[in-house]
């Protein structure tokens, strides 16, 4: 009886905590254009394996892409959006394809190595220098888009590549939106077809994601923009790199 009453705790616990991650993530995507994936897909990986949290995670990732895009869809970069995004969109239906052949172990350490890697880009201050231009940046573009689909993390490669474009800060967020946005909707049917059942049957935890992901949108911005953005940035990548290192330790089953 005391064993079911502790799972039964931890698993409210855990509910919580999934919330909590969740609003934070909404939050931190209204105000830079990605980071649902990089909090919440490591989060649930933890308990449900990469596989099936990368499945998971595209649902409350689609909504609160969604809703970001209806606020700000009118300073949208057209020309970026149908070129680039399209090489984006293409690219998260080849990793969403590769994300059904591979264990979830492998994806685990893919995804660990790419939080690292955006973390520590973060914490040094290279993310806000790196630039790619010409045939580098659409390469990266589809490099973002099928790290998308394989392990749901493709924002910080996207968002470099981005930057080659010299996009206006309204323009680059609201461009990077609606290329996340295009993305979901090439690897999603994949993960339908693939995985509804597993997904299906995370409906709570899914549930709860989804509205988190809801009120850290709308409540992000005004909560947000009283923190320096230097502040800012240096916590999301310590958060970040230290969830990378977390997925390493313990990539999946």
């Amino acid at each position: 009886m005391q064993f079911y009453y502790i799972a039964d705790l931890m698993s409210h616990a855990f509910e919580l905590l999934v919330g909590l991650a969740a609003m934070l993530a909404g939050a931190i995507a209204s105000i830079s254009g990605f980071g649902i994936g990089s909090i919440l897909t490591p989060l649930l990986a933890s308990v449900q394996g990469t596989k099936l949290a990368v499945a998971v995670v595209s649902v409350p990732h689609l909504v609160g892409t969604a809703l970001r895009f209806s606020f700000i869809y009118r300073h949208v970069n057209r020309k970026v959006l149908f070129s680039f995004g399209v090489a984006s969109a293409i690219g998260g239906l080849t990793g969403a394809l590769l994300h059904v052949w591979l264990r979830s172990v492998w994806l685990g350490y893919i995804l660990g190595l790419l939080l690292v890697f955006a973390g520590t880009m973060g914490l040094t201050g290279w993310a806000q220098r790196m630039r790619f231009g010409g045939k580098v940046a659409w390469i990266a573009g589809i490099l973002s888009g099928a790290f998308g689909g394989l392990v749901g993390n493709q924002g910080g490669i996207r968002s470099a590549a981005l930057l080659g474009f010299d996009l206006e800060k309204e323009s680059f967020v609201a461009t990077a939106t609606g290329i996340a946005l295009a993305v979901d909707f090439f690897r999603m049917p994949v993960y339908a077809v693939t995985q509804w059942q597993e997904v299906a049957a995370e409906w709570p935890i899914l549930l709860i994601a989804v509205v988190g992901i809801v009120v850290g949108t709308l409540a992000g911005q005004p909560i947000l923009r009283r923190i320096p953005p230097p502040t800012f940035r240096a916590i999301v990548s310590a958060i970040i790199l230290l969830l990378g290192i977390w997925m390493l330790i313990h990539p999946g089953a």
